[in-house]
């Protein structure tokens, strides 16, 4: 079986094993102090957690945009919602969003470090970009796509889109 591999720095590394856990509906493969990996099936994937001071794991981080998964329907959104909710994460719900030359149902939830993580599907394809932010309802412009992770303060702030 082929995966991908993702390996985050995160600053507490219990705390990012609760979210991780929580996001994937998985337990860890492997938990060591300041490591953890995760055996994702549904996506396929292998995630690495690595457990780094405050200051350098935000600084790896912020060379990052987001990170997401691509369902196949918005009913597979709409479960990712309501599953996320059961645990605790409030997602930020978009529909039919204007985002990366494409309408998309999407689900943001914010890891514990601050990293976005979207839950999306492609509903159909689009001429242009609205080049409004996220929360209402279109990708961020170039110039806020551009800032690092942590720039966004909460689930309501624009994000940059896949």
């Amino acid at each position: 079986m082929s995966r991908v591999q993702l390996a985050l720095n995160v600053s507490d590394i219990d705390a990012a094993v609760a979210f991780y856990t929580k996001l994937f509906g998985a337990e860890p493969a492997k938990r060591h102090p300041g490591y953890a990996n995760f055996a994702i099936a549904e996506p396929p994937l292998k995630l690495v957690l690595i457990e780094h001071g405050a200051g350098r794991g935000a600084g790896v981080s912020g060379a990052l945009n987001h990170l997401g998964v691509e369902v196949e329907s918005p009913e597979e959104v709409q479960a990712a919602t309501r599953r996320l909710s059961s645990e605790g994460l409030a997602p930020d719900v978009q529909e039919s969003t204007t985002c990366c030359y494409a309408v998309q149902d999407k689900a943001w939830v914010d890891d514990t470090d601050g990293v976005p993580w979207e839950i999306y599907t492609v509903l159909a394809d689009a001429p242009e970009e609205s080049g409004l932010g996220c929360s209402t309802g279109g990708c961020a412009p170039a110039e806020e796509q551009a800032a690092p992770i942590g720039a966004a303060t909460g689930h309501s702030a624009a994000r940059a889109c896949c």
